[in-house]
């Protein structure tokens, strides 16, 4: 049987497979493209689980792409905050904007205009494509990746781009008409099923008996990929500035990691406390108090961050250098990125 063969071979048991299987998801119950554009990129790098609310906040907030269009940054960060990856919010506002001038704020119906949407890739243009339209095209993920190599039993490096293109080649040219319900069946597969992390439950597959990975016993080694490159370490210190209910925060450049987002002052190495005045710019004298504060890590993609932290309050108000705000706009006005989620939690 050769590769396209045996791709074929997938449609008929995938598609029943997921018509009984598929789980109810918030945006599988209206699957306007709108919608389906704002979920997917929702779930980029993040849990199912984790993103329903999230989901359910933003459509309420920002029902239609007009409205994406229209809100403010902040208030975009503020509803992404918790979620990583701000670029992504960023593209959004950046498309919606564009659909809106040159699409009368319709969202685009066909794969070839919605790949050339900001933050839209093959995958995602996809996936709007043919949930939403059921154009027959198709939505290739890592998961999908990862199911695809073991009915293959192919050893190709998955994270690299040519062979994401040979498979969404191969798909388009056996999957079905259903093209919706056979892109978001593969995934859901690949997310229960023919799992990234531990054993594949190969016993509860439909595509069992059609996968060479599971009859030549190869599911460990498959799928293949390059061992990521080490992070590096940085070590910072971070200071919770209090005066009274106010808190000190900066906002970050407009490049770069977390850029234009709110942070908690901080500062490169660590740092003894009779360092913190001057680095911090503040009057030692105004200093009431310095509390040391647990440790805390948080990890990008290519960067780890190892963080030292301090509660200082003060008895006169905040330097200039500072945006001073109310704890209480913590939680509703200011975006702070979940690097500093250690410490925002201890903000009473």
């Amino acid at each position: 049987m050769t590769d396209l063969e045996r791709l074929r071979s997938v449609n008929e048991p995938l598609l029943k497979w997921y018509c009984l299987n598929a789980r109810e998801l918030p945006w599988r119950e209206n699957p306007l493209p709108y919608r389906v554009w704002i979920s997917e990129i929702m779930l980029q790098q993040t849990r199912i689980e984790a993103v329903k609310p999230y989901f359910e906040r933003f459509m309420k907030e920002l029902p239609d792409v007009t409205d994406l269009a229209k809100v403010e940054e902040d208030r975009l960060m503020k509803l992404w905050e918790g979620l990583g990856y701000y670029s992504r919010a960023r593209n959004l506002k950046k498309a919606a904007e564009q659909i809106v001038n040159e699409y009368g704020g319709q969202m685009p119906s066909c794969y070839q205009q919605l790949v050339k949407l900001p933050g839209i890739g093959s995958y995602t243009a996809g996936a709007i494509a043919s949930i939403a339209y059921n154009e027959t095209v198709p939505a290739v993920d890592g998961n999908v990746l990862r199911v695809l190599s073991r009915v293959l039993a192919s050893r190709e490096d998955i994270l690299k781009q040519s062979v994401k293109k040979r498979m969404e080649v191969m798909l388009r040219e056996t999957m079905p008409k259903e093209a919706g319900a056979f892109n978001q069946g593969i995934m859901e597969l690949g997310e229960t099923i023919c799992i990234p992390n531990g054993k594949p439950r190969c016993e509860e597959c439909p595509l069992m008996q059609l996968c060479l990975a599971c009859q030549e016993k190869l599911t460990d080694e498959i799928p293949f990929k390059t061992a990521p490159k080490k992070r590096r370490c940085e070590e910072r210190t971070v200071c919770i500035l209090e005066y009274h209910n106010q808190i000190g925060i900066r906002k970050r450049k407009a490049t770069g990691l977390l850029a234009s987002l709110y942070e908690l002052p901080n500062v490169e190495g660590y740092l003894k406390p009779e360092q913190l005045a001057e680095a911090f710019g503040l009057d030692s004298e105004a200093i009431i108090s310095c509390e040391p504060l647990p440790a805390a890590k948080h990890i990008f993609s290519h960067v780890e961050w190892h963080m030292a932290g301090y509660r200082i309050r003060l008895g006169r108000e905040l330097p200039k250098t500072y945006i001073s705000v109310q704890k209480e706009e913590l939680k509703t006005i200011y975006p702070l990125p979940n690097a500093f989620g250690r410490y925002t939690k201890l903000i009473k």
